[in-house]
C-alpha cells in the first residue's frame, strides 16, 4: 500500500514540475502563424514578407518572431507596405495564472509568445 501512495507522490511531483518549467504558448501554439490577407478591390497582387513570395488574396504564413514584420506588396495599384504588428499570444498569459516563471522564460526564449493579427487587408485602387 504504501508502495502506491509513494508512486502517486512522485507522479504529481512530476507533472507540477513539467508544468511549471514549460511554456503554454511553447506547447499550444505553432512556431508559424497563418495570416488571411485581402485585396480591396478583391484581385490578385504579389507580396514578399520575410523573403517568402506570396500570391494574395489567400493565406500568408509568417514565423513567429520577437519583432513586427512588413507584408511588402509588389503592385504599384496597391499601398506598398502593410504592417504586421506583434502582439502577446493570449496562451502566454496561462503561465501567469498557473505561476510558471519557468514557463513565460520558455514561451519568451521560443518567441512563441507573439502573435500577428489573424486578417489583413492591402488597399488597392
Amino acid at each position: 500500500m504504501e508502495y502506491k501512495k509513494m508512486k502517486k507522490v512522485i507522479l504529481a511531483t512530476f507533472i507540477a514540475s513539467a508544468m511549471l518549467t514549460t511554456g503554454c504558448a511553447t506547447i499550444l501554439t505553432e512556431d508559424t502563424q497563418q495570416i488571411n490577407v485581402t485585396t480591396s478591390n478583391g484581385e490578385s497582387v504579389e507580396t514578399v514578407v520575410d523573403g517568402q513570395s506570396h500570391t494574395v488574396p489567400g493565406i500568408v504564413n509568417v514565423k513567429k518572431e520577437n519583432k513586427n514584420k512588413v507584408l511588402v506588396v509588389q503592385d504599384e495599384r496597391c499601398t506598398s507596405e502593410t504592417a504586421l504588428n506583434k502582439e502577446v499570444e493570449s496562451a502566454f498569459f496561462v503561465n501567469i495564472l498557473s505561476g510558471g516563471v519557468f514557463g513565460s522564460t520558455t514561451d519568451y526564449s521560443t518567441e512563441k509568445m507573439w502573435k500577428y493579427q489573424d486578417n489583413v487587408s492591402i488597399n488597392c485602387k
